[in-house]
């Protein structure tokens, strides 16, 4: 057994085929020591590995159930911050990539999120006896921790809703970040008008808000988006009906109000897969969310007759999670049959028992 890491550099120049070869034999050595888990928008290629498939909430709970040693964390940053929190502390989270982060995520940090706590203190004399902070999985995991040391919570695309009626049973308002997105159409679903759904800019100050607009807002949405569903667009869906008239339009949340408004159907990623999978034969669907997904949907629903096409008309997949390829797998999983460690994902203790509570609180609701 080695002692030396592999540098990453003997891999970077790796044909798919051998990189394919290596993971299949390193994965051979390590057997169940190492489970590999895999979000709905990774790359087909490394897709193919995956032992444990899902959206951001399954896999919270596929990561805190494995008794794997090592836990390869196929997704994004934060996802692996989540399996580090959840699983055991004999357990290692692993992010084949350290670049492969998340441009939503990234909109909002503690920072400005402590700035915007302190303002609201400002206007409302105390903000934690009035508003319950909520944000969605995909963030830092301090951001998990703000919510759980405050009453806070954490919620998925697939379980807002639930949530988000949690929260206003314990105060009058929400502060919701990062996607203003997703918590615009929650609070929609909920009946909140969208004059009482206000937009906190963090690069202003008191988000560019009255007072009288804080005080009058159920829901202050963080000006965050998701840079891959904001693409779509309400005449993306409008051009399709009007060549496909008995076609089915179904989006992810993280679209923008027109979207979702437009949409037949409207839900998480597990909740697009089951949609399309439990229709009817021969029917044809415009999905609003990732390439990779829709791809690997099209082709899995395609000899029942249904037809699935991506809604925007230019290609676009989450170029982040892109950065996990099989060169970059093949070299984690070497360097674990090596006995050698590279890319743990290791969130500090107090922030981690923080954000647990966050996480064990939605994990609880939903």
């Amino acid at each position: 057994m080695t002692t030396t890491t592999i540098a990453f550099d003997a891999f970077n120049q790796l044909k798919d085929n051998a990189a394919q070869e290596r993971i299949r034999a390193a994965r051979a050595r390590l057997g169940k020591r190492a489970v590999l888990l895999c979000h709905h928008y990774q790359r087909a290629d490394v897709y193919q590995h995956a032992d444990l498939t899902g959206d951001s909430l399954k896999l919270s709970r596929l990561a805190s159930q494995t008794d794997s040693e090592f836990i390869v964390f196929c997704g994004v940053h934060f996802m692996a911050e989540v399996a580090d929190i959840m699983s055991s502390p004999a357990q290692t989270a692993i992010l084949p990539d350290l670049a492969a982060g998340c441009s939503m995520a990234d909109m909002a940090n503690l920072a400005k999120v402590e700035r915007c706590w302190r303002e609201l203190n400002e206007v409302l004399g105390d903000a934690g006896a009035q508003v319950t902070p909520v944000t969605y999985i995909n963030s830092a995991a301090d951001l998990k921790a703000f919510c759980g040391g405050r009453g806070g919570i954490v919620c998925t695309s697939s379980n807002a809703g639930t949530i988000a009626k949690w929260a206003f049973a314990r105060r009058e308002k929400v502060l919701f970040f990062p996607d203003q997105h997703l918590g615009r159409w929650t609070g929609h679903n909920l009946g909140i008008p969208l004059d009482e759904m206000v937009v906190w800019d963090p690069d202003l100050e008191f988000g560019g808000l009255t007072p009288e607009q804080i005080k009058k807002a159920k829901i202050l949405l963080w000006k965050g988006h998701c840079s891959v569903h904001q693409m779509f667009q309400e005449s993306h869906i409008k051009r399709w009906r009007e060549q496909n008239p008995q076609g089915i339009v179904i989006s992810h949340p993280e679209c923008n109000f027109e979207v979702c408004l437009n949409s037949d159907h409207v839900g998480s990623t597990e909740h697009i897969v089951r949609t399309i999978k439990e229709a009817p034969p021969n029917t044809q669907w415009l999905v609003g969310t990732e390439l990779n997904l829709v791809d690997r949907l099209a082709n899995e629903v395609r000899p029942e007759g249904k037809t699935v096409q991506f809604m925007a008309p230019t290609v676009c997949m989450c170029s982040t999670m892109q950065r996990i390829d099989p060169q970059h797998l093949a070299w984690t999983l070497e360097n674990l049959a090596d006995g050698n460690i590279v890319n743990p994902i290791r969130v500090p203790p107090h922030e981690a028992e923080l954000a647990k509570l966050a996480l064990e609180r939605m994990l609880a609701v939903s």
